[in-house]
C-alpha cells in the first residue's frame, strides 16, 4: 500500500467589504501612514462592522468559497478544525456551528486556539488525521474577528490587526505530494507579552474589568517582535536544513502576516530572493488564524504541482513553528 501524505486540494477565502485605511486611522489616534507603513508595512485592514455577526460569520464564508470553487458536497467532510483566537461565545464551539451551517452534517468539528499559529498548528493536525487513513476530507478554517478584541484607542494594537478567513481542504495524496515536515514549537514565558488580561476563568468578566478596559488585546511590542523575528527565522532555517533543502529548492515562503519587517528577517535568514516571498499585508494586516490561508487563496494561481512552499508563522503564548509544503495541483 502506498504511503499516505495529506495534500491541500482546495483553498477559500473572505474579508469583509469595509476598509480600514491608515488615513482614517489618522482621526482616531495619534499616528499616520508613514509611520504605520515604514513599521509594519500595513496600508489597510477590513473590518466586519454589521452588529450580530461575529467570527463564524466569516469562516462560513470562506468555507462557502471553497466548496464553491471547488464543486464539494459538505456532506463529503469528516472533520472541521476552526482555527481562532475569536470565537462566538466562551463554551459553545463556534467551529461545531459552522459546519452545521454550511451542511457540513457527517463531519464532527472542534476548535482550535494557538494564537497567531493557530493555523500552522491545524495544518499539522489536519495532516495527522488524514496520514492516519480513517479521515479522506478534512476542512480547515482560520478566521479571527480581531476588532471585536481591539481598543481603536490603543495606536499600539489597532493600526495591526484586520478580520478575515481563509479555508484549506486536506485530502489524501498518494505521489508522495502535501506535509512533508513541520516543526512546531511553544513557551509559556510569551503568556505576559502578548495577551488580553479578563473574560477567562482568571480574572472573570465584571463591572471592574469592563470599566478597567482589560477585554481587549494588549502587548510589548518590542519583546514580542524581538521573539518573532528569532523563532520565525530560526524555525524555517531548521526546516531546511532538516531536509537538506536550499534556497534554490524553495519556491514559495508564505509567512504570517504580522509585519514587514519580521517576514523579511526570515526571508534573509533564509536567503530567499524577493519575488519567493508572499506578502498581502498591506491589504489586511495581520488577521491572525487568517493570515495564512488567505495568502494561499490570494497566491494560489501562482502555485504549481510539485512546488516546494514553507509556511511560518509566531503568536501569542508564546506558539510559532514552520511547515514544509509540497503543492498537489495546478489551478484549473
Amino acid at each position: 500500500m502506498n504511503t499516505i501524505t495529506a495534500a491541500i486540494t482546495a483553498v477559500g477565502a473572505y474579508v469583509p467589504d469595509f476598509v480600514l485605511t491608515n488615513k482614517a486611522l489618522e482621526a482616531m489616534v495619534d499616528t499616520n501612514d508613514e509611520w504605520i507603513t515604514s513599521r509594519t508595512g500595513i496600508k489597510e485592514r477590513r473590518i466586519l462592522k454589521e452588529e450580530g455577526k461575529g467570527t463564524s460569520f466569516l469562516a462560513i464564508k470562506a468555507a462557502q468559497d471553497l466548496l464553491a470553487k471547488a464543486n464539494i458536497d459538505p456532506l463529503e467532510i469528516d472533520l472541521l478544525i476552526m482555527a481562532t483566537a475569536t470565537p462566538d461565545m466562551p463554551v459553545a464551539s463556534t467551529g461545531v456551528y459552522v459546519a452545521t451551517e454550511i451542511g457540513a452534517l457527517n463531519a464532527f468539528a472542534y476548535d482550535l486556539q494557538a494564537a497567531c499559529s493557530s493555523f500552522l498548528f491545524g495544518m499539522s493536525t489536519a495532516a495527522a488525521y488524514i496520514e492516519s487513513g480513517r479521515y479522506k476530507k478534512v476542512l480547515l478554517i482560520g478566521a479571527d474577528k480581531m476588532s471585536s478584541i481591539v481598543d481603536y484607542t490603543d495606536r499600539s494594537t489597532c493600526i495591526i490587526f484586520g478580520d478575515g478567513a481563509g479555508a484549506v481542504l486536506f485530502e489524501p495524496n498518494y505521489e508522495g505530494l502535501g506535509l512533508q515536515d513541520e516543526y512546531l514549537r511553544s513557551d509559556g514565558i510569551g503568556r505576559d507579552f502578548l495577551k488580553i488580561d479578563a473574560g477567562g476563568s482568571l480574572l472573570p468578566a465584571s463591572y471592574e474589568t469592563v470599566r478597567d478596559n482589560k477585554h481587549n488585546i494588549i502587548q510589548d511590542g518590542k519583546t514580542v517582535f524581538k521573539y518573532a523575528v528569532t523563532n520565525m527565522a530560526d524555525s524555517s532555517e531548521l526546516i531546511l536544513k532538516r531536509n537538506n533543502l536550499t534556497n534554490e529548492d524553495v519556491d514559495w515562503l508564505v509567512p504570517h502576516q504580522a509585519n514587514k519587517r519580521i517576514i523579511d528577517a526570515t526571508a534573509n535568514r533564509m536567503n530567499l530572493e524577493d519575488s519567493k516571498v508572499l506578502m498581502n499585508i498591506e491589504k489586511y494586516g495581520n488577521t491572525t488564524s487568517a493570515t495564512l490561508p488567505l495568502v494561499l487563496n490570494d497566491f494560489e494561481h501562482l502555485f504549481k504541482k510539485g512546488d516546494t512552499i514553507i509556511l511560518a508563522a509566531f503568536g501569542g503564548g508564546f506558539t510559532w513553528g514552520s511547515i514544509y509544503l509540497k503543492w498537489a495541483y495546478d489551478k484549473k
